[in-house]
């Protein structure tokens, strides 16, 4: 596990893709329980430890997640997580094809399909649907894959995955949305890259950039070094 930033309130990691946020009914270990372990080894902490989840990402996604190691730090994220603009969370994604323009603003209404656990493009307004908008800019474009950094401003069910394969870039590896050929080990190619904020106790800014985790896309990598 990899340990991007700690304090007395909170603890971020890159989250390698396979690994899921927290318990669901495969059973497998949650990296929640990962961090709860590692907090009580290294502080030698007696009983039960807090280990609040702020945040999810999708089981093949990778990246920055953070998590609350008081309720009141748990608290104070979730309400600076529900302000527009108080977070910024910005995403990479290896896509097929590149966008007929390099940057731009995506808004669709989504609507959940829990029985299929997919979010479908709907018409504005639709009932149980919900406004989902996110910027992006291409940051490379190669012979058959580009690269795109995300910005969202919402917080939607597979939003990142769904709005770019309604924009016809579909994120590689992602067959649930239109991708055409599965990566290795059934991860997709989307990358939570940064988060940034200011923290509710110590007001001091905090930003945190993710490396790629052994087994990430090895295209990250690569068209990292084609942009620097």
């Amino acid at each position: 596990m990899e340990i991007l930033y700690e304090d007395n309130h909170l603890i971020i990691v890159n989250k390698s893709p396979g690994e899921i946020v927290q318990g669901d009914k495969t059973g497998d270990i949650p990296l929640s329980d990962l961090v709860r372990r590692y907090l009580k080894e290294k502080y030698q902490k007696p009983g039960n430890v807090f280990v609040g989840v702020v945040h999810r990402l999708d089981r093949p996604v990778s990246g920055v997640v953070l998590f609350a190691k008081t309720s009141k730090a748990l608290g104070r994220m979730n309400a600076l997580f529900a302000e527009k603009k108080a977070v910024t969370k910005k995403y990479w994604a290896i896509v097929e094809r590149a966008p007929s323009q390099a940057e731009g603003t995506l808004t669709h209404w989504l609507r959940k399909d829990e029985a299929r656990n997919k979010s479908f493009v709907t018409t504005p307004g639709a009932k149980n649907a919900k406004e989902s908008i996110l910027e992006y800019r291409t940051l490379y474009v190669g012979d058959h894959f580009s690269l795109l950094e995300i910005t969202l401003l919402t917080g939607r069910h597979h939003q990142i995955r769904a709005q770019l394969s309604a924009m016809g870039c579909p994120i590689k590896g992602d067959l649930k949305y239109g991708a055409k050929r599965s990566n290795q080990g059934g991860s997709i190619s989307l990358h939570a890259r940064e988060l940034a904020f200011t923290h509710p106790v110590s007001k001091e800014f905090i930003r945190v950039v993710a490396p790629f985790p052994e087994g990430s896309d090895q295209l990250f990598g690569k068209f990292a070094k084609e942009i620097r």
